[in-house]
């Protein structure tokens, strides 16, 4: 098969996108994106190409930038160019030049490819500005009115074997060593395929014209260092080295697959969604295996690091109260249950009381139970104690926040109350009611603590055993 031909086999065994898309290629001007750009043509899709100027390399990046907009000129397609102050932005965000170039980079090409910046495509503009960098000169050559709907990379096989190898030094688990995919999102690479060699010799049958990136030639960047050091001396020992860690590429993405649907059946056993919290009973996760990376994998969906890992472990043989927390939620022990919160809640929102409890630390303080014979009690008029028949509860208990809709039989009423009415009845201002909890059981309200308990849980003649909860306000 011709280079042609793989290129729309590739395109159609990924469903990368389909004949009516109007495509977004990343055109830097150097060999694979020219490749890319007439490969797109003679397949005949409907593109555009966007060019960033990062201002790096002097007159270099002038001449690249030119030479792709001639390019443009010469498919007769849209021209978008856009340059950037990349050191400039690395050094005020603290970034190295390759990230800035990157995260700069897509950050345009998010926009092109965001309807509401759609006009852009149909006119003439120049010095737009917006909050982080600057557009200039944008050009559009010829009338196009589709906005462009997937972006396109010239990466290709040899950059995804640096990739892998990149990222295995660096430390990484299977997403790491399968390399790129060939669609992410918006972004699609249709030459993954491809070696960096295939798509020379396809430049120089079809006679293009294309530019050299001098900077390809420093080992300064990580990148060329692997590309022409590492690998060519690896070459030495094992001549098929390439072919070998391409083959790996494959296995390593069948293996994802497999990782990921063994995943999925471990997060339906163990995470019990309540609200805007995941609960993990902390039994059934110790006897998953393996606990390290099954652990790391709920975890990082919230925004915790590798690193944390062995402190949420940890957690599972600590005192209730403690946590972990990420840069956006708390993971709090919590008795028998690991909960997962955001981090803007000071405590979990829903707190499970086992049967054996005798404290509970929440937003408001803590309650104190204690069991009680009921012959030893002694009535109290305290609305910050609750006298409960034990006999009417079903274990666990849980402790929350109100929420709209919640009601309960005020002690004293055989009727029920919502409790909005209720706080309207009580005077409470918008502050209280944003403070009050309930305790329930088997999903009835029994308290609304420090307020009232419900009238189908209070202690009666028959009663034997009364549980006493204190409510203990902060300070």
């Amino acid at each position: 098969m011709s280079l042609l031909q793989r290129f729309q086999q590739y395109i159609s065994d990924n469903h990368l996108f389909s004949r009516g898309d109007t495509l977004l290629l990343a055109v830097s001007g150097g060999v694979d994106s020219v490749a890319l750009c007439e490969l797109c043509k003679q397949a005949g899709y409907s593109f555009i190409i966007a060019h960033c100027n990062f201002k790096l390399r002097g007159e270099e990046s002038e001449r690249d930038a030119a030479f792709v907009q001639q390019l443009a000129q010469h498919y007769k397609v849209p021209f978008l160019k856009k340059e950037f102050d990349t050191a400039e932005f690395a050094e005020k965000n603290k970034l190295s030049i390759q990230e800035a170039a990157r995260e700069l980079r897509y950050g345009w090409f998010a926009e092109l490819l965001n309807p509401a910046i759609g006009p852009m495509l149909s006119r003439e503009q120049s010095a737009i500005h917006d909050s982080r960098f600057t557009i200039h000169d944008l050009e559009l050559e010829g009338q196009h009115s589709v906005l462009p709907t997937v972006l396109l990379t010239a990466h290709h096989l040899d950059d995804n074997i640096e990739t892998m190898l990149m990222h295995f030094f660096r430390g990484t688990g299977i997403h790491g060593l399968r390399g790129m995919l060939p669609k992410q999102g918006h972004i699609v690479r249709p030459l993954l395929f491809a070696r960096k060699q295939e798509l020379k010799l396809f430049a120089t049958e079809n006679e293009l014209n294309w530019v050299e990136d001098s900077s390809n030639a420093l080992d300064k960047y990580s990148r060329n260092y692997f590309r022409n050091q590492l690998i060519p001396l690896v070459q030495h020992i094992y001549p098929e080295a390439e072919n070998n860690l391409a083959a790996n590429l494959r296995r390593f993405a069948d293996m994802e697959q497999l990782y990921e649907q063994a995943l999925a059946l471990h997060k339906k056993k163990l995470l019990e969604y309540k609200g805007e919290e995941v609960h993990i009973p902390i039994l059934k996760l110790q006897k998953a295996e393996p606990l390290h990376s099954i652990v790391y994998e709920i975890i990082s969906d919230f925004g915790f690091s590798a690193a944390q890992t062995e402190e949420v472990i940890r957690l599972l043989g600590s005192e209730s109260g403690r946590y972990v927390q990420s840069a956006t939620h708390r993971i709090i022990k919590n008795r028998r249950w690991l909960i997962i919160a955001a981090a803007q809640l000071e405590q979990a929102q829903t707190l499970v009381i086992d049967a054996d409890e005798d404290r509970i630390v929440f937003e408001n303080g803590a309650l104190e139970l204690e069991q009680l014979k009921n012959k030893n009690v002694q009535l109290v008029n305290d609305p910050a104690v609750a006298l409960i028949d034990q006999g009417t509860l079903q274990f666990p208990l849980l402790l929350r926040k109100w929420k709209k809709g919640d009601y309960f039989y005020p002690l004293g009423l055989k009727k029920k109350k919502k409790l909005a009415r209720f706080f309207i009845d009580q005077k409470l201002s918008m502050t209280d009611k944003e403070k009050v909890w309930v305790l329930e059981s088997n999903k009835k309200i029994l308290w609304v603590v420090g307020l009232r308990i419900d009238d189908r849980f209070k202690i009666t003649e028959s009663t034997k055993q009364v549980l006493r909860i204190k409510l203990m306000n902060n300070g």
